[in-house]
């Protein structure tokens, strides 16, 4: 199913509406639990995820945590989310075993973090399309010496394209739910 319909599938109902999607990503728990859960290849245990949670929402290392932000995360999961998520057909839930289903592979394309010093990606490319045309004007006008092909211009436009699509897509990959490291919007400058 392509990522730009307005549903995806569940596995306890036929979809899930984008305001669903919404509502279970607006939570930063459900989300920790998510980035947790894919951080272990998409099966873990509970305690795990809460331990985990429990240490990114406090700043500290699993090792540092107390059994009072252990058991206060550990109850808030397993009674809230867990059972949210899995109505959603996001996780599969048994005896404390967790386990990502395949629609949970479509959330990333909702969680879109564009870090504060930074301008969104639309923007971006609309600029660098923008800057494009002004240079093949300028080229077309003769604004540059002639000794320098029309084709050098194409060249480096595509690189310029090129370098800033592998880049946007090296970006995208490090802020997926799950990818290594703390969730994407606890890490630094973000």
């Amino acid at each position: 199913m392509s990522l730009d319909q307005s549903t995806i599938k569940s596995s306890t109902k036929d979809y899930i509406s984008k305001n669903e999607i919404y509502d279970i990503l607006s939570n930063p728990r459900r989300r920790y639990a998510l980035h947790a859960i894919n951080n272990e290849d998409g099966t873990t245990e509970l305690s795990d995820v809460a331990e985990q949670v429990a240490a990114w929402e406090n700043d500290k290392s699993v090792s540092e945590i107390t059994s009072s932000e252990r058991h206060l995360a550990y109850s808030s999961i397993q009674q809230n989310h867990i059972p949210k998520l899995e109505r959603a057909g996001i996780i599969t839930h048994d005896s404390g075993t967790i386990e990502l289903t395949e629609e949970a592979q479509d959330l990333d394309v909702y969680v879109d973090v564009v870090p504060g010093d930074s301008i969104p990606w639309a923007e971006y490319y609309l600029g660098l399309g923008a800057v494009s045309l002004g240079l093949v004007a300028a080229v077309w006008a003769g604004v540059f010496p002639e000794s320098v092909p029309s084709l050098a211009w194409a060249a480096v436009i595509a690189v310029l394209f090129t370098a800033s699509a592998a880049f946007h897509v090296f970006q995208n990959r490090e802020m997926n739910l799950g990818s290594d490291g703390k969730p994407p919007e606890l890490r630094d400058g973000r």
